[in-house]
């Protein structure tokens, strides 16, 4: 698989892929270099709102407005993505690097939580904050696809800043078609079946 491709991809759970915190989750590439990967978690929010943990940053959260676990890597740092509005993106928006055109996603970009929520929050049309990130070193990533562990997918901006990230798992594969659509209703514990 060519690498230069995976930014602004999703990156779906195999139901085999059962090891937490990646069983059953939709992660959004961030960025993919040589050197590894960088996503984010987009269905595990935390019951944790915005502004407990970034005041002034709260009244900007998209619906569900609580942080999110973008994964076990960096746990106490955060990742604000946001998607700029028709005038484009405020200073302290950075869109994301290498994005396929294609994706219809040229709009999602990192916020620096930094800068001032006044003037980027009003300019985003959607945002959210991820409490940590999923990261793979360089070939890792690869490997595990290889494995069958990821589904490689295209992401919409609706996938990113979802309003319902619980339903997002079996929506993102329902909507494929096919074998992977079909995987959509695999139940949550196929022993109990």
């Amino acid at each position: 698989m060519d690498q230069s491709t995976l930014t602004g991809r999703l990156l779906v759970a195999a139901p085999l892929l059962q090891e937490d915190p990646f069983r059953r989750s939709v992660v959004f590439v961030v960025d993919d270099a040589n050197d590894g990967t960088l996503g984010v978690i987009l269905n595990r929010p935390l019951p944790t709102a915005v502004h407990e943990v970034v005041d002034a940053w709260g009244p900007y959260a998209s619906e569900p407005a609580v942080m999110f676990s973008g994964g076990p890597v960096g746990e106490g740092s955060g990742i604000a993505l946001g998607m700029a509005g028709p005038d484009g993106g405020p200073p302290g928006w950075t869109p994301l690097e290498g994005l396929d055109p294609e994706l219809g996603l040229d709009g999602v970009g990192v916020v620096d939580l930094d800068g001032p929520p006044e003037v980027l929050g009003g300019a985003l049309g959607s945002f959210r904050v991820f409490a940590g990130y999923a990261g793979w070193g360089s070939g890792q990533l690869s490997e595990e696809i290889g494995e069958g562990a990821w589904y490689v997918l295209e992401a919409s901006a609706g996938d990113v800043f979802t309003t319902e990230p619980e339903r997002l798992w079996p929506r993102v594969l329902r909507r494929q078609g096919g074998k992977l659509a079909l995987l959509s209703t695999y139940p949550d514990d196929p022993g109990m079946n």
